[in-house]
C-alpha cells in the first residue's frame, strides 16, 4: 500500500476532461469523440466514469487537446491503483520476502 492512502477515490480522467477541457470550450461529447476517433457512447462512458481511459485513447486525447499522453494515463493509473489497494485491503499474502538488510 502507498505511504499516504487516499480516503476518497481520485478524480477520473473523464471528469477532468469534461470540466477543464470540453465544457470551457463548448465542445460536445459527440464532437470530441469524432475528433478522437471513437464512438460517442465510449467517450460518454469515459466522461461519466463508466469506462477506463486506456493508453491508446489517452494518446489520441492528448493529440486532440495538445496535452501529453502521460497526463491522461497518470489520471487513470491513480484510479486503478486506488481501486486495487481497496480490493486488496483484507488480502493476506502466504509469504513475504522483505529486502535484505545492508
Amino acid at each position: 500500500m502507498s505511504t499516504f492512502p487516499m480516503k476518497r477515490r481520485p478524480t477520473p480522467p473523464g471528469a477532468m476532461l469534461s470540466e477543464l477541457y470540453l465544457r470551457p470550450r463548448g465542445v460536445t461529447i459527440s464532437a470530441f469523440a469524432s475528433a478522437v476517433g471513437c464512438s460517442r457512447k465510449h467517450m460518454s462512458d469515459i466522461v461519466n466514469g463508466r469506462a477506463r481511459m486506456d493508453s491508446e485513447i489517452a494518446a489520441r486525447v492528448g493529440k486532440v487537446l495538445g496535452t501529453s499522453t502521460r497526463l491522461w494515463v497518470n489520471l487513470q493509473s491513480n484510479i486503478d491503483v486506488w481501486e486495487a489497494e481497496r480490493a486488496a485491503r483484507k488480502w493476506k499474502p502466504k509469504a513475504t520476502y522483505p529486502a535484505a538488510a545492508e
